[in-house]
Protein backbone atom coordinates (compact mmCIF):
# COMPACT_ATOMS: atom_id res chain seq x y z
CA UNK A 1 0.00 0.00 0.00
CA UNK A 2 2.96 2.52 0.86
CA UNK A 3 4.81 1.93 -2.29
CA UNK A 4 1.66 2.15 -4.36
CA UNK A 5 0.75 5.56 -2.50
CA UNK A 6 4.43 6.66 -3.29
CA UNK A 7 3.93 5.90 -7.50
CA UNK A 8 0.65 8.00 -7.18
CA UNK A 9 1.84 10.61 -5.32
CA UNK A 10 5.09 10.60 -7.82
CA UNK A 11 3.07 11.12 -11.05
CA UNK A 12 1.47 14.21 -10.33
CA UNK A 13 3.74 16.29 -12.44
CA UNK A 14 7.62 17.13 -13.99
CA UNK A 15 7.38 20.67 -12.43
CA UNK A 16 9.31 21.86 -9.21
CA UNK A 17 6.26 23.11 -7.70
CA UNK A 18 4.94 19.30 -7.99
CA UNK A 19 7.65 17.82 -6.84
CA UNK A 20 7.91 19.77 -3.78
CA UNK A 21 4.43 19.12 -3.17
CA UNK A 22 4.47 15.37 -3.59
CA UNK A 23 7.89 14.51 -1.93
CA UNK A 24 6.77 16.99 0.78
CA UNK A 25 3.51 15.06 1.35
CA UNK A 26 5.61 11.36 1.09
CA UNK A 27 7.52 13.54 4.05
CA UNK A 28 4.68 14.47 6.51
CA UNK A 29 2.40 11.47 5.96
CA UNK A 30 5.46 9.10 6.45
CA UNK A 31 5.96 7.09 3.59
CA UNK A 32 9.25 8.91 3.86
CA UNK A 33 11.07 8.36 6.77
CA UNK A 34 13.17 10.59 8.74
CA UNK A 35 16.96 9.94 7.72
CA UNK A 36 15.93 8.27 4.23
CA UNK A 37 18.23 9.89 1.84
CA UNK A 38 16.82 11.72 -1.12
CA UNK A 39 19.19 10.63 -4.03
CA UNK A 40 19.40 12.91 -7.08
CA UNK A 41 19.78 10.58 -10.04
CA UNK A 42 16.76 8.10 -8.25
CA UNK A 43 14.36 11.40 -8.21
CA UNK A 44 15.51 12.35 -11.85
CA UNK A 45 14.60 9.21 -13.22
CA UNK A 46 11.33 9.05 -10.68
CA UNK A 47 9.96 12.45 -11.81
CA UNK A 48 11.49 11.81 -15.61
CA UNK A 49 13.46 15.42 -15.33
CA UNK A 50 16.79 16.31 -15.66
CA UNK A 51 18.95 17.03 -11.93
CA UNK A 52 18.39 21.33 -11.95
CA UNK A 53 14.73 20.85 -11.12
CA UNK A 54 15.41 17.92 -8.36
CA UNK A 55 18.13 20.37 -6.93
CA UNK A 56 15.64 23.44 -7.04
CA UNK A 57 13.30 21.14 -5.23
CA UNK A 58 15.17 19.59 -2.61
CA UNK A 59 16.31 23.61 -1.99
CA UNK A 60 12.71 24.32 -1.51
CA UNK A 61 12.55 20.92 0.89
CA UNK A 62 15.51 22.21 2.98
CA UNK A 63 14.07 26.13 3.25
CA UNK A 64 10.85 24.21 4.40
CA UNK A 65 12.38 22.87 7.33
CA UNK A 66 11.36 19.06 5.83
CA UNK A 67 14.90 17.72 4.38
CA UNK A 68 18.66 18.38 5.37
CA UNK A 69 21.74 18.75 3.21
CA UNK A 70 24.86 19.03 4.20
CA UNK A 71 27.83 20.30 1.60
CA UNK A 72 29.12 17.25 -0.05
CA UNK A 73 26.60 14.76 1.03
CA UNK A 74 23.20 13.78 -0.26
CA UNK A 75 19.98 15.55 0.92
CA UNK A 76 17.87 13.54 4.10
CA UNK A 77 14.95 13.60 5.27
CA UNK A 78 14.55 15.42 8.49
CA UNK A 79 12.59 14.54 11.95
CA UNK A 80 9.83 17.44 12.36
CA UNK A 81 9.07 17.95 15.78
CA UNK A 82 5.66 18.16 17.42
CA UNK A 83 7.25 21.75 19.50
CA UNK A 84 9.08 23.12 16.16
CA UNK A 85 5.45 22.63 14.08
CA UNK A 86 3.90 23.96 16.73
CA UNK A 87 6.56 27.47 17.00
CA UNK A 88 5.87 27.21 13.70
CA UNK A 89 1.82 27.67 13.80
CA UNK A 90 1.77 29.87 15.99
CA UNK A 91 3.78 32.53 14.62
CA UNK A 92 1.49 31.82 11.88
CA UNK A 93 -1.89 31.94 13.87
CA UNK A 94 -0.56 35.72 15.14
CA UNK A 95 0.68 36.76 11.78
CA UNK A 96 -2.78 35.75 10.47
CA UNK A 97 -4.82 37.92 13.11
CA UNK A 98 -2.44 41.05 12.34
CA UNK A 99 -3.27 40.21 8.44
CA UNK A 100 -7.16 40.08 8.72
CA UNK A 101 -7.33 42.76 11.64
CA UNK A 102 -5.53 45.32 9.03
CA UNK A 103 -7.41 43.99 6.06
CA UNK A 104 -10.49 44.86 8.07
CA UNK A 105 -9.02 48.76 8.86
CA UNK A 106 -7.33 48.95 5.23
CA UNK A 107 -9.03 46.86 2.28
CA UNK A 108 -10.51 49.29 -0.25
CA UNK A 109 -13.53 48.79 -1.47
CA UNK A 110 -13.08 46.87 -4.64
CA UNK A 111 -10.56 44.19 -2.45
CA UNK A 112 -13.50 43.66 -0.32
CA UNK A 113 -15.81 43.01 -2.95
CA UNK A 114 -13.13 40.86 -4.41
CA UNK A 115 -12.36 38.98 -1.23
CA UNK A 116 -16.33 38.59 -1.01
CA UNK A 117 -16.96 37.11 -4.48
CA UNK A 118 -13.46 34.71 -4.07
CA UNK A 119 -15.39 33.50 -0.83
CA UNK A 120 -18.88 32.71 -2.02
CA UNK A 121 -17.34 31.31 -5.14
CA UNK A 122 -15.76 28.64 -2.99
CA UNK A 123 -18.52 27.57 -2.01
CA UNK A 124 -18.99 25.43 -5.43
CA UNK A 125 -15.82 23.71 -4.45
CA UNK A 126 -17.04 22.78 -1.09
CA UNK A 127 -20.49 21.19 -2.91
CA UNK A 128 -18.67 19.44 -5.21
CA UNK A 129 -15.95 17.98 -3.11
CA UNK A 130 -13.37 19.48 -5.04
CA UNK A 131 -10.34 19.00 -2.33
CA UNK A 132 -7.75 20.57 -5.15
CA UNK A 133 -9.71 23.28 -6.72
CA UNK A 134 -10.54 24.29 -3.40
CA UNK A 135 -6.82 24.15 -1.71
CA UNK A 136 -5.82 26.63 -4.75
CA UNK A 137 -8.33 28.62 -3.62
CA UNK A 138 -7.38 28.61 0.13
CA UNK A 139 -4.11 30.10 -0.93
CA UNK A 140 -5.09 32.26 -3.21
CA UNK A 141 -8.01 33.53 -0.12
CA UNK A 142 -4.72 33.88 2.55
CA UNK A 143 -2.57 36.06 0.07
CA UNK A 144 -5.76 38.38 -0.27
CA UNK A 145 -5.64 38.87 3.50
CA UNK A 146 -1.57 39.52 3.52
CA UNK A 147 -2.10 41.86 0.57
CA UNK A 148 -5.33 43.46 2.27
CA UNK A 149 -2.58 44.86 5.02
CA UNK A 150 -1.20 46.98 2.61
CA UNK A 151 2.09 46.71 4.18
CA UNK A 152 5.04 44.90 2.21
CA UNK A 153 7.08 43.68 5.10
CA UNK A 154 4.02 41.50 6.91
CA UNK A 155 2.91 40.43 3.17
CA UNK A 156 6.44 38.90 3.13
CA UNK A 157 6.67 37.43 6.72
CA UNK A 158 3.11 36.18 6.30
CA UNK A 159 4.06 34.65 2.85
CA UNK A 160 7.27 32.90 4.06
CA UNK A 161 5.99 31.44 7.18
CA UNK A 162 2.68 29.91 4.96
CA UNK A 163 5.35 28.28 2.23
CA UNK A 164 6.95 26.43 5.13
CA UNK A 165 4.02 25.22 6.63
CA UNK A 166 2.26 24.75 3.48
CA UNK A 167 2.22 20.81 3.67
CA UNK A 168 1.35 20.77 7.04
CA UNK A 169 -1.81 22.79 6.09
CA UNK A 170 -2.78 20.94 3.11
CA UNK A 171 -2.34 17.60 5.08
CA UNK A 172 -5.94 19.39 6.77
CA UNK A 173 -8.24 18.38 3.27
CA UNK A 174 -7.36 14.44 3.83
CA UNK A 175 -10.10 14.95 7.10
CA UNK A 176 -13.65 14.29 6.40
CA UNK A 177 -15.65 17.27 6.56
CA UNK A 178 -12.72 19.59 6.82
CA UNK A 179 -13.44 21.65 3.31
CA UNK A 180 -17.01 22.89 4.95
CA UNK A 181 -15.43 23.57 8.17
CA UNK A 182 -12.69 26.18 6.47
CA UNK A 183 -15.09 27.38 4.67
CA UNK A 184 -17.28 28.22 7.49
CA UNK A 185 -13.96 29.80 9.44
CA UNK A 186 -13.39 31.73 5.97
CA UNK A 187 -17.18 33.34 6.20
CA UNK A 188 -16.29 34.67 9.86
CA UNK A 189 -13.18 36.66 8.71
CA UNK A 190 -14.99 37.51 5.66
CA UNK A 191 -18.02 39.25 7.30
CA UNK A 192 -16.02 40.84 10.15
CA UNK A 193 -14.06 42.60 7.38
CA UNK A 194 -17.00 43.57 5.34
CA UNK A 195 -18.07 44.74 8.52
CA UNK A 196 -14.89 46.87 9.55
CA UNK A 197 -14.63 45.22 12.47
CA UNK A 198 -10.99 44.50 13.04
CA UNK A 199 -10.81 42.48 15.91
CA UNK A 200 -13.33 39.85 15.43
CA UNK A 201 -11.41 39.50 12.66
CA UNK A 202 -8.27 39.18 14.17
CA UNK A 203 -9.45 36.70 16.65
CA UNK A 204 -11.58 34.39 13.83
CA UNK A 205 -8.39 34.44 11.49
CA UNK A 206 -6.23 33.36 15.09
CA UNK A 207 -8.81 30.53 15.53
CA UNK A 208 -8.73 29.94 12.07
CA UNK A 209 -5.28 28.55 12.32
CA UNK A 210 -4.90 27.34 15.50
CA UNK A 211 -7.90 24.75 14.01
CA UNK A 212 -5.88 24.28 10.97
CA UNK A 213 -3.03 23.01 12.87
CA UNK A 214 -5.08 20.90 15.22
CA UNK A 215 -6.59 19.22 11.80
CA UNK A 216 -3.06 19.04 10.00
CA UNK A 217 -1.73 17.31 12.99
CA UNK A 218 -4.15 14.22 12.09
CA UNK A 219 -2.23 13.41 9.29
CA UNK A 220 1.14 14.69 9.59
CA UNK A 221 4.01 12.37 10.36
CA UNK A 222 5.44 14.88 13.69
CA UNK A 223 8.38 13.71 15.47
CA UNK A 224 8.89 14.22 19.49
CA UNK A 225 10.45 17.07 20.76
Amino acid sequence: MERAEKRTLTRTGTTVEHMVRAIADLIITGALKPGEKMDEGSLAVRFEVSRTPVREALRQLCAMGLVDRQPNKRAVVTNVSGSALNSMFEAMAELEAICARLSAERMTTAERRRLQKMHEDSAAFVGALAGEDYEAFNTEFHTQLYRGTHNEHIFELATQTRARLSPFRRAQFRLEGRLSKSWGEHDQIVASILRGEAVAAGIAAYEHVSIVRDASATFARIGRG
